[in-house]
Order: structure tokens, then sequence, then C-alpha cells
């Protein structure tokens, strides 16, 4: 095959994927209109539309749709070749994409990410922050994080950090102007900061358990986030209660800036996982990284 065909194939796949010229321009490391002017040529030597493009998407045709069955598990197999050659020199090298929580980045990979990529200097690490249940097959990530209880029969998990406390916390300003909630019920009369699930577009539920008994309360509040960090900020600057992590939480407890509250009440998940698909081919890039960041109970 002519080069210029296989970089047409290959710029063709990557937009199908990302069903944005944008993003497979980002991807591939060229501008949106040179990948605009690839395609078009392509589509014109094959007389033929593979792209159907609107103002806010792009998606495949027929056509389209076709040529990505045919020639998809072509250039997975390359990548795969690519990836074993790799395993032959001193070290694995390459890219490792994960999806993970606002919070994940902090509490997992934070403190360990400097030793691993000073052991390993020719493995790239690309960390996206989306808090919803991304796809990580469609979005060709190697791997998500969630808390363990999230994950699907049907994918590997790795598990990656210890349990996960959770607690509210507001500043000492704000408890003296509206005093402290004794019980998860009396949170209906506090100005609570919630957070927006991505997925879904809902509120999320505080969840409490006591006593064995586990139930979710609606906070109400006059701001909504779509991330812990920013709804920690708001709690230091005494807009409201947050509900966060304990480990994210703790400095702040420790040095006076925050207080706890219902702490009998707030529950404990499990920790952190890496999970993939079953059936993916793991890069030797990929397996150091979830090796070295394979949690070891103490």
């Amino acid at each position: 095959m002519p080069r210029d065909e296989f970089s047409e194939m290959r710029a063709f796949l990557e937009v199908a994927r990302q069903r944005s010229f944008t993003r497979a321009a980002a991807k591939l490391g060229v501008t949106r209109s040179a990948l605009s002017h690839t395609i078009r040529a392509m589509e014109e030597r094959l007389g033929v539309r593979l792209l159907s493009r609107t103002t806010r998407d792009v998606a495949t045709t027929a056509a389209g749709e076709r040529l990505v069955e045919s020639i998809e598990p072509h250039f997975e197999s390359i990548a795969a070749g690519i990836s074993a050659i790799s395993a032959l020199r001193g070290k694995p090298s390459g890219q490792v994409r994960i999806v993970c929580p606002d919070d994940a980045v902090n509490l997992v990979f934070r403190p360990r990410l400097p030793a691993f990529l000073r052991d390993y200097p020719d493995i790239n690490v690309e960390l996206i922050v989306d808090n919803g249940f991304t796809n990580i097959v469609e979005r060709q990530f190697d791997a998500g994080v969630r808390l363990g209880e999230a994950i699907a029969r049907d994918m590997v998990a790795v598990r990656i950090g210890p349990d996960v406390g959770y607690c509210v916390v507001g500043s000492p300003d704000y408890f003296a102007r509206r005093g402290a909630p004794k019980s998860p019920q009396d949170l209906t009369d506090h100005n609570c900061i919630n957070l927006r699930l991505p997925s879904s577009g809902a509120l999320y539920a505080w969840e409490f358990r006591k006593n064995g008994r586990e139930f979710s309360v609606r906070v109400d509040g006059q701001l909504t986030l779509n991330n812990i960090a920013p709804a920690l900020d708001a709690a230091l600057d005494g807009i409201g209660l947050a509900y966060a992590p304990k480990d994210l939480v703790q400095p702040y407890v420790e040095s006076g800036r925050l207080e706890e509250v219902l702490a009998d009440w707030c529950p404990t998940s499990q920790g952190y996982h890496l999970y993939y698909p079953s059936r993916r081919n793991q890069s030797p890039a990929f397996a150091a990284f979830a090796a070295a960041f394979r949690y070891q109970s103490r």
C-alpha cells in the first residue's frame, strides 16, 4: 500500500473513532484543516462519501462504516505488533492512557507518579479527568479508574488504592453562622454544595450508613459543581457543606480550616481500581503501569 493511502486510512479511522475532526487532529498531531483536506482527498479518490458532517457531529456513512469494519482490525494488529517489538527493548516504552475521577489523581496517582516516570523514562502517561462512566473501549483508553463496587463484572480489576472513607465538612465560619447538623436528615436545613453527575446529569445524592442501614440524602444548596476539588474550595470559603473523601480533606481538618460532622454516619467504599476489558492485549507499557500502581496492603 502506498504511504499516502496508509496515512489517509489512519486519518479516516481516527476521525471515525473520535467523531470529531478537532479531537482526531489533536490525536494525530496535525491541524484540523490539514486533516479535513486529507479526508476530502481520500473521498474524491475513492469516489464515495465516507463521513457525514454537521456543525456538531461527524458520523460515518454506510460506506464509511463498512470501511471501518474492514480496516480497523488490521490497524489494531499493527499496533499490537509494534508493542511486541518494543518489549524487546531494555525497558517498556509507549503511551498509557487512563481516564479517572478527579479525586483519584490526588489520592492515587500524584504520590506515585514521580517515581514511576523516573523508573520508566520511555513511557508517557496521559491522565484524563472524567467523573462520568466513560466507555474506555470506544474512547481508546488503556484503562479506567473506578471504586471497586462500580466496576462491571466483565472487566478485569486491579486494586490501586486503599478503601476510601467519605465525610461531610464545613468551615468554622459556616458552622458559627448555621450550626452543625446532628443527623443526615438535618442537611435539608443546610446550604450544601451539590455535585452534578456528568453521565446522567442528575445531582449526586450523599450516601450514609449506620448500624448496617444504607441510605441517601438529596441535599440542596446555592452552588452546584461537577468536580470535588472546587467543592472543597467552596467549603473552605464558607459557602456551605461539602461531601468528599476523607484523605483529601484531612490536611484541612488538621489545620482547623475545615471541621468534620456526621462522622458516625459516613460510609467507607472499596478502594480505587484500574479496570479494562479481559480480552485486550496489554502493551508492555500498560503492564508496567498496572504493576507499579497495584495496591499493596500493609
